[in-house]
């Protein structure tokens, strides 16, 4: 047997040991050379590694090189023989920089990798998807950091991250250089010479190194000549990361993560925050590791009032610069923001240091995210070839909120490295850049639901990763520009440039008129001949919409003399019914004179693209009109807020004292006067709007970033508004209409709940939070009782939102999937779970309900609920209506759920790995991940397999709803800034249009055709606006099911005995709720499978 690793006589043992245990760059690497000159060990690459396997082989060293030894025995390394010959440079020592190192001396490759700094500082934490985990686990992570992901932990911090890739690099003979800077490539001077780099210092020896691979990790700053960047740009973005102490205390440990929060689809939270500090937040995400990590995305006006920021000004790198930040107030706001989405509950919060000794507080701007448009190229000097890849942040730049970076840094260098292996066998180099572009193009696209699912199968080889992958996607042919001839000219403040060109698709104007002439022709009273007068009567657009539609339109029982009223029904079924929002009032339209109207003209343009693809009529690709099924989420939303409003207007009704009143109100139900606003003048500002900068709701006509909450100035969105009748302001759903305040006792939490460390038995006081929020669309009356949070601040009447506005009465909910009654709030038997208590209804479900209700777990009284970390009752979707108790199954279901749940979880760790975390846990290594995921030891056996299986679930849900809301965010602000260029291009347009001194008549009909082909790029960014629009409405009801869920969850766990009157019908009441959500989530499945269904269609 070996000796121990820290006696005398083994000293090697002992070095290595340091090794193992280090935690600095400096540290490690001087821990390296030291056992490397112990044992008398020289060279690079495998062989060095050979000869430390050879020299260490006590217990400790033994399992870390199994582990090595059954990653480098993969097929695709080839025995370490794949790439044998090929001399390999790496910029950048970050993780992803170090990932590709391993994998390229895996294929036998001789490394050479270069840092600029000498020191890890980097405390901020990654999320790792579950390849990284497994990935990083096979490497022999949890040897040289004991509490990597153990447990539900999902994250780590980078510095520790690179810690792990750099041992492991070294240990696979990769050459590590610090303090040197690369500054560029020296071609090659002879037929005989090779590829060298210019290097800071110049004294360094790696000046005289040739190679023919060269991989840059060296950040999104720093990309290699011959690259292109493109940008995307959204609004402004202020991001502010800090990073706290982490002492590590039992008061630390019961704290909450936080796996993201954001306003998009949380609004109350932040509202509170705003009431409570001034801290006015998009975001928040909070992890612990080393640190207390928070990061979040502030608001500017926020930052200005808060005094971070000094002076306003238009440049962001001036506004961030250090010069205009007030540092100390930069300090109180971040502590701030950590205090409260904590609920105060982080004692002692001091500040970590970084490198330079300073508070690790940060600000920085994300609002341009670049990306190269290319993943490599090849090129070639004095005969002498070089191939260039690019890897991290210089490939894409992440956008942190949705914690895709080093996932898709990793993805991003087992491409690179199938890359080189393809170089090295001998592929042309074409096909090798051809390959290497199929494969990029799906890198920006990926996520752990659409990679492979068997993660332990995961290898250089894309097919491995990436499903249906073709490598074949793009041709040799097409990469020709990639293969690089002698010196290159580099213009490094070339920019891409996102603006849209102002060429004209085509005669877009008098194609339209000839489309409109065609579908018209043959009406009584009908004759188009231009876009003014021919409209007047209201007859051409009733016809226009009848040849399509005929079952929304009785043309012939038209009235014609009256053309306001035609108008006005016209523009209200061409909204409510085809989802076309009015360019003008129907007062404008019929009394229009003169030459072609502009705005008709844009009005038409469409329903030119929402009947265009019929095929009576030939459509020009040069207008790219919408595929169909696109405007089903304007429909939809149409649809929604027409819902919306109504419940609204009934709750005010429900308000009202005086029942004479509300019943002369709802006999009245006039119409709402709509037919003189002005389209020319915004509703908000009175100044005028433009066509391309034109938005409308509820008759009114306004500019897009007029359409504000009145009292909050939050941004309004077709679908997600209130309007007020009465005053005639817009809201946000959170303060229509004079919603309660939202202020938060400085005492109550803001139950910001993760799924890893939930509530105590009891709930939480509402405080706007996660927990129970108003319902979006429509709400039930809650009746608050002391024992229970209110369920929502507006009271409403259950509608179905599918039929809303159709008829006056109340109408059932809409039951889709099954018939589900909901339990009478009647007191509760005494009856064991299981089994039909007198006091409910039983309840009828599906075969198919039952199926997707059986995943479901719910504590037994046998096994009383822990106060932290519940298990969560998951409804994921429709019909998943109610929880399995109440279906009568019994004790022996839950039983069978829980053998279920094992199963799951054996499934997905590998036996090694539990051997390998019980061993450690046996060795105390784990105690600090145990206390967290077990407050008190001894409650350790009331958290069995299944349980933490599900929190693991509930942390993953929770971490993709805040993923897709925003991803949802970032597309919305970039269709913003793409509206606003479209509108300028239009104004400018239309000014030249509108000129009193006539231009040259073809001059006008270019221009005209311009701009309705610019009315056509903002009809598609409406539409896509709109589908985003639906996901976000998703990820409400996602949002409000989980919280209805935990606060249901909380009632459950209560003992019958202990249960007042009052407990009770809130409990019912929060049932009726869920089944109310749950409901409204399959309408919009329903909607979404429709819309697909007819895009296949098309």
């Amino acid at each position: 047997m070996s000796a121990p690793a820290d006696e005398p006589g083994n000293p090697a043992h002992a070095i290595f040991e340091r090794f193992l245990r280090a935690g600095e760059c400096r540290e490690v690497l001087g821990c390296f050379v030291e056992l490397c000159q112990q044992l008398g060990l020289q060279g690079t690459g495998l062989q060095l590694y050979h000869g430390l396997k050879a020299a260490l082989n006590y217990w400790n060293a033994k399992a870390l090189w199994s582990k090595l030894d059954k990653k480098a025995g993969h097929k695709d390394y080839d025995q370490g023989t794949a790439c044998a010959g090929t001399k390999c440079l790496v910029v950048g020592a970050g993780p992803c920089g170090l990932r590709a190192a391993i994998e390229l001396a895996l294929l036998g490759a001789r490394v050479v990798l270069l840092e600029k700094r000498d020191s890890f500082s980097r405390n901020n934490v990654l999320h790792l998807w579950p390849f990284t985990i497994h990935d990083l686990r096979a490497l022999g992570a949890k040897k040289f950091y004991g509490r990597f992901c153990t447990g539900t932990l999902d994250h780590i911090s980078i510095r520790q991250l690179q810690l792990i890739l750099l041992k492991v690099a070294l240990l696979l003979g990769v050459e590590v250089h610090i303090n040197v800077r690369f500054e560029g490539l020296v071609p090659p001077t002879g037929k005989a010479g090779g590829w060298q780099a210019v290097l800071q210092p110049s004294s360094s020896p790696l000046t005289q190194y040739e190679f023919d691979v060269l991989i840059s990790a060296g950040g999104g700053k720093f990309v290699p000549e011959g690259f292109k960047r493109k940008e995307t740009r959204g609004k402004l973005a202020i991001g502010i990361t800090t990073n706290f102490i982490n002492r590590h205390s039992r008061a630390e440990v019961e704290v909450a993560e936080i796996s993201g929060v954001a306003r998009i689809y949380n609004q109350k939270f932040f509202q509170n925050l705003y009431n409570k500090t001034g801290i006015d937040l998009e975001n928040i995400v909070y992890y612990k590791d080393d640190t207390h990590y928070f990061v979040m995305t502030a608001k500017k006006q926020s930052l200005l009032e808060k005094g971070v920021i000094l002076q306003d000004k238009a440049d962001i790198e001036s506004l961030l610069s250090p010069k205009n930040v007030n540092r100390d107030a930069l300090l109180s706001y971040a502590k701030e923001a950590a205090n409260f989405s904590t609920n105060y509950c982080l004692p002692e919060l001091e500040f970590a240091l970084n490198h330079q000794d300073l508070p690790d507080v940060d600000v920085f701007d994300f609002t341009c995210m670049t990306r190269s448009e290319n993943a490599a190229l090849v090129r070639e000097h004095n005969g002498s070839r070089l191939l260039l890849g690019l890897v991290g942040d210089c490939l894409v730049e992440p956008f942190w909120p949705l914690g895709t970076g080093v996932a898709r840094g990793f993805l991003a260098a087992f491409d690179a490295a199938w890359m080189v292996r393809r170089w090295a066998a001998g592929t042309p180099p074409l096909e090798v850049l051809a390959e290497r572009e199929s494969i990029y193009q799906h890198l920006s696209q990926t996520s752990p639901d659409n990679t492979n699912k068997n993660i332990s199968q995961y290898s250089i080889d894309p097919a491995t990763r990436y499903p249906n992958i073709n490598l074949q996607a793009i041709k040799a042919s097409q990469v020709r520009d990639l293969y690089l001839v002698g010196t290159v000219e580099v213009d490094h403040k070339r920019r891409s440039d996102n603006r849209l060109s102002m060429a004209a698709p085509g005669a877009v104007c008098e194609e339209l008129l000839s489309w409109c002439q065609a579908s018209t022709a043959g009406y009584p009273g009908v004759a188009v001949t231009n876009f003014s007068t021919s409209w007047t009567s209201g007859l051409a657009l009733c016809a226009l919409i009848h040849h399509f539609r005929p079952d929304l339109v009785d043309f012939d029982s038209v009235d014609p003399q009256d053309p306001v009223q035609i108008h006005q029904a016209m523009l209200d079924i061409a909204e409510q019914e085809l989802g076309i929002q009015p360019v003008l009032s129907s007062a404008e339209m019929a009394t229009m004179t003169g030459p072609d109207h502009l705005d008709l003209i844009t009005y038409l343009s469409h329903f030119y693209q929402v009947f265009s693809t019929s095929p009576e009529v030939e459509v020009s690709e040069r207008s790219a009109p919408s595929p169909r099924g696109t405007r089903g989420a304007i429909l939809f939303l149409s649809k929604l807020q027409k819902s919306r409003n109504l419940a609204h207007k009934r709750a005010q009704d429900g308000a009202q004292k005086d029942t004479e009143t509300k019943r002369s109100r709802r006999d009245a139900e006039p119409p709402r006067e709509r037919t003189g606003e002005n389209s020319d003048a915004c509703y908000f500002c009175g100044r005028r709007v433009y066509i391309l900068e034109r938005a409308s709701a509820e008759g009114r006509f306004f500019h897009r970033g007029c359409f504000q909450c009145r009292r909050c100035g939050a941004t309004l969105r077709l679908g997600d508004y209130a309007f007020d009748e009465e005053d005639g302001h817009f809201y946000c759903s959170l303060h229509y209409p004079n919603a309660p305040s939202t202020d938060l006792p400085r005492d109550e939490a803001p139950a910001l709940l993760d799924g890893d460390a939930g509530a105590a038995a009891h709930p939480l006081p509402d405080a706007g939070s996660p927990r129970v929020p108003p319902m979006e669309w429509t709400s039930s009356p809650v009746q608050p009782t002391p024992a229970a949070p209110q369920a929502g601040e507006e009271p409403g009447e259950v509608e179905d939102t599918a039929d809303a506005g159709d008829t006056e009465e109340q109408e059932p909910l809409a039951q889709p999937g099954g018939d589900v009654e909901v339990p009478r709030a009647e007191p509760q038997g005494t009856a064991e779970e299981g089994e039909e208590s007198g006091g409910r209804r039983k309840i009828v479900l599906t075969p198919l309900e039952r199926l997707n209700l059986s995943t479901l777990n719910l504590t037994s009284e046998a096994e009383p609920e822990p106060p932290l970390k519940p298990a969560r009752l998951r409804l994921h979707a429709a019909p998943e209506a109610l929880p399995a108790p109440w279906q009568g199954q019994g004790a022996c279901k839950e039983e069978e759920e829980k053998i279920d749940m094992e199963k799951d979880l054996e499934e997905s760790d590998s036996e090694e790995e539990e051997e390998e975390e019980e061993k450690e846990e046996d060795e105390g290594t784990g105690l600090g991940i145990m206390k967290e995921l077990y407050p008190d030891p001894r409650e350790e056996e009331k958290y069995p397999t299944w349980k933490r299986t599900l929190a693991r679930r509930a942390r993953e849900s929770q971490m993709k709803r805040f993923c897709r809301a925003q991803a949802i965010q970032r597309r919305l602000e970039e269709i913003e800034v793409t509206f606003r260029e479209l509108e300028q291009q239009g104004i400018k347009l239309e000014k030249l249009l509108r000129d009193k001194n006539k231009s040259p008549a073809e001059q006008q009909t270019q221009w005209t055709n311009q701009l309705l082909y610019l009315v056509q790029k903002k009809n598609n960014l409406v539409t896509e606006e709109s589908d985003l629009m639906i996901a976000v409405q998703e990820l409400k009801l996602e949002e409000q099911q989980c919280q209805l869920d935990e606060t249901l969850r909380s009632y459950m766990n209560k003992e019958d005995a202990l249960k007042t009157a009052e407990d009770e019908k809130a409990e019912q009441e929060i049932l009726k709720q869920l089944v109310e959500v749950v409901n409204k989530r399959n309408i919009l499945i329903q909607m979404q499978e429709e819309k697909r269904l007819s895009e296949l269609r098309a």
